[in-house]
């Protein structure tokens, strides 16, 4: 079975939970300890990690590298998964190699690239990947040409931040004056240019947008999994069209993608989206993180994170192909425990011990109900034997999938807002 496996998740989203299940029900059935940092004290990966801090505030990108580091010594930590300030850690990859801690994360250099969408979309056509018409703004009479521009050819527009991730900030620019309409109903992604404008002319500083024809479903999310020898070991493809999910390995979303992957050495677990700029797929994002859906993937009997995880400890996954297609599905929300309460990190009455220089101390994570299809091993428990149950805490929801009928017609396209649901 190998030696017990350490991994460690900081500041993360939600979906992650999904992603540590899976490191627990690894196919070779090794021991993981996963550790889990985060600045909510009520996010679910706290309590679902087998030990658990809250992160100290304020800190600026090297004091973070820092506050890394000390943690990554004193856990011990095989495996490290940076998502906030990975741009600061990847680029002293030396000092946790030292340490004995490998970054699932791409090289400093791939996460400078795509950082800035701007900067992102001119690599990307030097290499042969289309991407849609696209305008950096940063005052409002650049914003008016743009649109006016994207308009004249018939289309929507649309803007986002250049850096930026998630969706933040993505708008629809509408020309209806803002009215009853924009107060009923669901909150919208739609807001009238004249409102824009407004907010730009009184802005203390310049924006900076990327202004670009709104793009047509369906969105694919290529998640790719790339060795350090720029091998690409799996690129499977989740299609979003409306409320209808699937799974594709159409080459013409998934050669695009290895070819990414492959060029700019987007090492470990990428995500690459796709979408429609009228009959020619178009790149829309690249994410030098895993996404919050890779968990997606175990309905076609993948384990996407263990084997990025294997990767990262130097063993060879080989090919990594899916043994089925999982069928169409959707995604609903569902209860997942947090940390009970009162939680044992209020700062004022818990000091840190002076050698850590850590505001919080650590506190393991109440483990997660057992569940019947996922045995997974607890240090205190038998090999192959459920956890117990959690004790009784608030709960959280988190995205899970289920499957939709495959005969019924599509769900028709989502509001804008669809466009920019976490990848």
């Amino acid at each position: 079975m190998g030696s017990r496996v350490r991994v460690w998740l900081n500041r993360t989203y939600a979906e992650n939970v999904f992603f540590m299940d899976q490191l627990r029900s690894n196919p070779q059935r090794r021991a993981v300890e996963i550790h889990a940092t985060h600045g909510d004290a009520d996010s679910p990966v706290l309590a679902a990690a087998d030990t658990a801090e809250l992160e100290p505030d304020g800190l600026s990108p090297r004091a973070y590298v820092e506050y890394a580091l000390d943690m990554c010594a004193r856990r011990s930590v095989d495996v490290f998964v940076p998502v906030l300030h990975q741009a600061a850690i990847v680029a002293q990859r030396a000092e946790f190699a030292a340490l004995g801690t490998a970054l699932l994360a791409p090289p400093s250099e791939a996460v400078a690239v795509f950082h800035d969408k701007a900067t992102a979309y001119r690599a990307v056509e030097a290499v042969g990947v289309p991407v849609p018409p696209w305008w950096r703004v940063r005052t409002e009479e650049e914003l008016v040409t743009a649109v006016e521009l994207i308009e004249a050819a018939g289309q929507k527009a649309c803007f986002k931040p250049a850096a930026g991730a998630g969706g933040v900030g993505f708008r629809m620019i509408t020309r209806a004056p803002f009215s009853m309409m924009h107060l009923t109903g669901f909150p919208s992604a739609y807001v009238p240019l004249e409102l824009v404008t407004q907010a730009l002319r009184g802005a203390e500083e310049p924006v900076d947008w990327l202004v670009m024809p709104h793009l047509g479903q369906p969105e694919v999310s290529v998640d790719c999994l790339t060795g350090t020898d720029g091998r690409v070991r799996m690129a499977i493809g989740r299609t979003k069209n409306g409320r209808r999910r699937g799974f594709t390995l159409d080459p013409s979303w998934i050669e695009p993608a290895r070819l990414l992957a492959e060029a700019f050495g987007l090492h470990y677990l990428s995500n690459i989206q796709f979408r429609m700029y009228g009959d020619e797929p178009v790149l829309m994002d690249v994410n030098t993180r895993p996404a919050g859906g890779l968990h997606q993937l175990s309905q076609c009997g993948v384990n996407a994170p263990w084997a990025a995880v294997r990767l990262a400890l130097g063993e060879e996954t080989g090919e990594v192909v899916p043994p089925l297609l999982g069928q169409d599905y959707t995604v609903l929300s569902g209860p997942r425990p947090v940390r009970p309460s009162p939680l044992p990190h209020q700062r004022s009455e818990a000091p840190a011990p002076a050698s850590s220089g850590l505001p919080v101390p650590s506190v393991p994570a109440p483990p997660l109900p057992a569940v019947p299809t996922q045995p997974s091993e607890s240090p205190s428990a038998a090999p192959g034997t459920m956890a117990p149950a959690a004790p009784a805490a608030r709960v959280t929801a988190a995205t899970a999938s289920v499957p939709v009928d495959t005969n019924a017609s599509p769900a028709p396209a989502q509001s804008a807002s669809a466009a920019i649901a976490p990848a």
